[in-house]
């Protein structure tokens, strides 16, 4: 049946399924203290670990609701174009929290004319940086290893139920169809691009030209994928069954819940963290490094676990794929946007030295991750090496002295390289392919090599 098309609804979907208004319900405290909030309604004054809870509560059932209409969305569109608006709008939270950093430093650097220190010594010029550096960090070495560990227990429960793997989804590997090479390239492109951004004083907005329009190139790609017929169930089947009107007004209805919810939410989940964490005497650095990008990243990589347990693992990966091309293009490329709006200048947001080390090893990571992805799949120990490695960049941040710790990152950084080089250098022709798929071939033919490789 041609994608798009009304569908007769199955008999076991007929009715809307409980799952979705709990989803929704669950949603609604913390939509409505964080609304009050911004528009200065009478709410109750939570403390920090109670709010975090709140709002963090919140975050799921949107990550629920935003699954379940982007798997929907697949009857209409391609489903890479459908993971990426998820991704999208997952990802919103560490907009959110990336864009009050920039405008409070903007606003900071308007007023002096240079960042002046906050009053706990902090650089709010780097505080955004910082923000992005750590999310992007946390979405390569915990998210991708976290979709290989939960699509892996999958299948193993599924063989003892009697079921089997599926066509991306093994124990221990994770494989992606040829129809997504087209994030793995954008992602290299814009890696390739962030290499020499560690060599500048500033962020400017030519940088942001050149990210949002590598961007927009990636969206216009995705655009052209055909639909296919996808494998719904549960609450995505109930949607995707019903007539193309209601269909399409109920998850892009379920979309924009979701999204005001997140929205409204991920400010103060990310804020009730920090606060709970600096109580406890945590520096404000390494909180709006780790614990808050630990906080805006929860909707993607909850959505990432929902899909892997349902053994559609290839989508998981792809979700958080299309994640960190949205951080590494539109969120980087909007922060000197929003930071010379507050600043009323063109001057680019600063870069000290601290932040050009993050940024070196935040792109050395996402080269090294382009380089596994080559292959069109992650295997459990390539996910092993991601986690450890970030792992070892983690603890060295939060035990180790600056001067100490920018050693560790100096040596990461050469061995992310190198080993991307030697990944690169292995599978050169898999890298002259999968860009050649990304780029250029047309997606009817990518979608028959699928077919063809899924039914061997």
């Amino acid at each position: 049946m041609p994608a798009g098309e009304p569908r007769e609804v199955p008999e076991n979907t007929s009715r809307l399924p409980i799952s979705l208004p709990i989803a929704v319900l669950v949603a609604l405290p913390g939509l409505y203290l964080g609304g009050a909030t911004y528009l200065g309604l009478p709410h109750p004054e939570l403390p920090p670990p109670l709010a975090a809870l709140v709002y963090g509560i919140a975050i799921i059932g949107a990550a629920f609701v935003l699954s379940w209409a982007a798997e929907a969305a697949q009857v209409d569109v391609s489903a890479g174009l459908a993971l990426a608006v998820l991704a999208l709008l997952a990802v919103l939270p560490e907009y959110a929290v990336d864009f009050v950093f920039s405008f409070q430093a903007g606003q900071i650097y308007g007023q002096y004319g240079e960042c002046v220190p906050l009053p706990d010594g902090a650089n709010p010029c780097g505080l955004a940086l910082a923000n992005m550096t750590g999310a992007n960090r946390v979405l390569v070495g915990i998210g991708w290893p976290l979709v290989v560990l939960v699509a892996s227990l999958a299948v193993l429960r599924a063989r003892r139920n009697g079921g089997h793997d599926t066509a991306s989804t093994h124990a221990g590997r994770v494989t992606m169809p040829r129809s997504m090479s087209a994030e793995i390239v954008f992602l290299g492109f814009a890696t390739l691009y962030s290499l020499h951004l560690p060599l500048r004083s500033s962020l400017t907005l030519l940088d942001a030209a050149v990210l949002v329009t590598i961007f927009v190139i990636y969206a216009v790609r995705l655009s052209k994928a055909p639909a296919h017929e996808p494998d719904l169930i549960g609450t995505a089947a109930w949607v995707g069954g019903l007539d193309r009107r209601q269909r399409r007004g109920t998850y892009l209805a379920m979309f924009v819940v979701a999204a005001l919810v997140i929205l409204a939410t991920a400010e103060h989940f990310a804020e009730g963290l920090v606060a709970t964490g600096a109580a406890l005497g945590v520096d404000q650095f390494l909180l709006v490094q780790w614990v808050a990008p630990l906080a805006s990243e929860s909707p993607e990589l909850i959505v990432a676990c929902l899909y892997a347990a349902r053994l559609k693992a290839s989508d998981s990966l792809g979700t958080l794929l299309s994640s960190k091309v949205n951080q590494w293009t539109l969120l980087v490329g909007t922060i000197p946007i929003v930071f010379a709006i507050a600043s009323g200048s063109f001057t680019g947001l600063p870069l000290d030295a601290q932040q050009r080390f993050e940024l070196m090893l935040t792109a050395a990571q996402s080269l090294f991750a382009v380089s596994i992805l080559i292959t069109l799949g992650i295997s459990a120990g390539g996910a092993i090496l991601l986690f450890v490695l970030f792992a070892v960049q983690f603890v060295s941040s939060i035990t180790l002295s600056p001067e100490a710790d920018r050693m560790v990152i100096i040596v990461m950084s050469g061995l992310y390289v190198l080993l991307a080089i030697i990944q690169f250098v292995r599978h050169r022709h898999e890298l002259v392919q999968t860009t050649r798929d990304g780029v250029v071939t047309p997606f009817d033919e990518l979608s028959r090599a699928d077919e063809a490789a899924a039914s061997r």
